[in-house]
């Protein structure tokens, strides 16, 4: 059965998503072993029941593999005109250090490859060290590489809101900031929202279901 219409999200101008995304950190290791041609077999599933947004990274072990597996079968089966449908967000989480836009274009050139894509929908950039401002540096890049039409959009993954507003001032074009916010932890709802909705920055939570605990699944 197909997700009703008000499980869309019009994320960008040009791009709408599923309210709920498919997260492949599952896939990263310590989860179980994972068959690829099943695991690629499940994607079809979960695209046909409407979950057709998928989010990744570029440390998540096969995931962005998986996906361009996913996309060849589904270009085969339904065609190459319908591999719009798919929707896949991908991460990169380099250490810290010196940004020359020779490390940044090569990173992103793996993850191109290994997804199939000549754009990435979305590019989540991650920075685990506050105290190195070389993120500012590599977003520069990442931004020139977007106007080069490498990336579609640019986005932040578990940025803090002090940060958020650095890089809103340093001219960087953000849409999104993955971030956990569920009813439990609501630490979103301090600063960071307010500042989102100002500067037209959408947040993407996870853990919203706390693992399931906030369930019954």
């Amino acid at each position: 059965m197909s997700l009703p219409p008000s499980s869309r999200l019009r994320f960008t101008d040009e791009l709408a998503i599923c309210r709920i995304l498919n997260g492949m950190w599952q896939v990263s290791g310590a989860h179980g072993p994972i068959e690829p041609g099943r695991a690629v077999d499940e994607m079809f599933v979960y695209h046909a029941a409407g979950f057709t947004t998928w989010d990744l990274a570029d440390h998540y072990g096969p995931a962005e593999d998986f996906i361009g597996d996913f996309r060849r079968h589904f270009a085969t089966r339904h065609g190459a005109e319908r591999l719009a449908e798919i929707q896949a967000f991908t991460k990169w989480v380099p250490h810290p250090g010196r940004m020359t836009r020779r490390i940044v274009e090569e990173a992103i050139g793996v993850s191109l490859r290994r997804m199939g894509v000549e754009r990435l929908d979305l590019l989540q950039f991650h920075w685990w060290d506050y105290s190195d401002e070389g993120y500012l540096e590599a977003l520069d890049h990442l931004a020139e590489l977007r106007h080069e039409g490498k990336i579609r959009h640019l986005a932040l993954t578990n940025f803090d809101t002090e940060r958020l507003r650095l890089i809103a001032e340093h001219g960087v074009p953000i849409v999104s900031n993955q971030v956990q916010y569920s009813l439990v932890d609501r630490r979103p709802e301090a600063r960071m929202a307010a500042f989102c909705a100002e500067h037209g920055v959408t947040l993407l939570a996870y853990g919203t279901l706390l693992g399931g605990l906030l369930s019954e699944r």
